[in-house]
């Protein structure tokens, strides 16, 4: 596929990355928040406060922290880091979005044991996961609403319910996009969840567009709390990489040989980032959607946190995000499955969400390969067609008024 599209002259975003903007130089502003992170950031300073706040909540509660937990490369550092350099107790909760593939599954037992620490699990009902999955697909082109809400609202209630008020994420939204800045502070409150987590849905949003299909309190997971319930417990929802420079391949190297945590494949991820994204096999499903939509994909983005790092040559990134960019992924026949869709009818859905000027054309797409794990991934409880017809044409009613 022809390359049409403007690209940052020293990572390689292109100008249809979410919030992206170039300066005379032709460099993007998520380049220019590293170079703030990079050269500016006093972290010694930031460790300090991190020491404070630590200090604040340690032996107060039933547990220190609530640390959510997905048992990829991002969480399980952040888990290792506040047990090992602090010693703290922490509540892990795992909000299961329905897609773990089986070593990550292995990787959650292994760390939680290693570390020795209480888990608490959750799984949504999956009869209204698939609805909101179709939902959102249909209104954003991204059907990962229930775990961009869930993974972010259900932790607050659990934070709530057992009154441990200090929760710790990893690393802050501004190591990837410019929704925040490093010279600013990033709380992970409800402002955040609006601006940058829930696609400009609320679960009231969400309830409202299934037009009755679900139970109000089936949405209560992908709600986040009051804010009167979060200050009575007087919270505070902060980044662990607001505090300590990120780094994922080092830290994915530690957790490595310290807890024994595995990598794997991932569908359009190139070799040597074997951590990435391991948690789900729809994930280069998710990828590919946005390549149809904003003409990049995962291998942008990775090689742009290499080169931002002095680890790799701009035209070097070139030649992988071109290899590994734009490949339909096996796992598409299964997410079709999970909402019901014909690829036909996802493709028009999918590319109704492309974002000027990028133009996609499926013709010209090549098929990926299936990972090794590919024959054991969930093929259970497939959308019936009616109900998802049902849902997509209440949708394209909507659009047409």
């Amino acid at each position: 596929m022809k390359e049409n599209l403007k690209r940052c002259s020293r990572c390689v975003l292109p100008e249809t990355h979410e919030t992206i903007v170039f300066d005379d130089e032709g460099v993007c502003n998520v380049c220019r928040g590293h170079e703030y992170k990079q050269q500016s950031m006093d972290w010694d300073a930031k460790k300090t406060e991190l020491d404070a706040l630590v200090e604040q909540y340690r032996d107060q509660y039933e547990y220190d922290c609530i640390v959510p937990y997905s048992g990829g490369k991002d969480s399980t550092w952040t888990l290792h880091y506040l047990v090992k350099e602090y010693g703290l107790k922490p509540l892990v909760v795992c909000f299961d979005h329905g897609f773990y593939r089986p070593n990550l599954l292995e990787n959650r037992k292994k760390v939680a044991r290693e570390l020795g620490v209480d888990m608490h699990v959750f799984t949504p009902n999956w009869k209204v996961v698939q609805k909101l999955m179709l939902q959102a697909f249909l209104e954003k082109g991204d059907f990962c609403w229930h775990c961009h809400t869930g993974i972010f609202a259900y932790p607050m209630w659990v934070a709530i319910r057992q009154n441990v008020p200090l929760v710790f994420w990893g690393e802050p939204s501004a190591e990837y996009t410019a929704y925040y800045s490093y010279d600013q502070p990033e709380e992970v409150d409800e402002k955040r969840f609006n601006r940058y987590i829930n696609l400009g849905i609320t679960s009231e949003d969400m309830f409202v567009r299934l037009e009755g299909a679900v139970d109000e309190r089936d949405l209560l997971p992908f709600k986040y709390p009051p804010l009167k319930m979060l200050r009575k417990i007087n919270y505070r929802s902060v980044c662990l990489g607001s505090f300590v420079s990120w780094d994922v391949k080092t830290q994915s190297a530690i957790i490595t040989k310290e807890l024994g945590w595995k990598g794997d494949e991932v569908e359009g991820v190139p070799p040597g980032y074997e951590y990435e994204k391991i948690e789900c096999y729809l994930q280069g499903v998710r990828d590919y959607i946005k390549y149809i939509k904003r003409g990049y994909s995962r291998a942008s983005h990775l090689c742009s946190i290499d080169i931002r790092n002095n680890r790799l040559d701009r035209d070097i990134a070139m030649k992988v995000v071109r290899e590994y960019e734009g490949k339909r992924p096996p796992s598409l026949d299964l997410f079709l499955e999970h909402i019901g869709l014909s690829e036909e009818e996802f493709l028009d859905v999918a590319m109704s969400h492309c974002v000027s000027p990028f133009e996609f054309d499926p013709a010209s797409t090549p098929k990926g390969r299936q990972t090794h794990d590919y024959p054991s991934w969930c093929r259970d409880g497939a959308m019936p067609r009616k109900d998802a017809q049902a849902q997509l044409e209440r949708w394209k009613a909507r659009n047409q008024r």
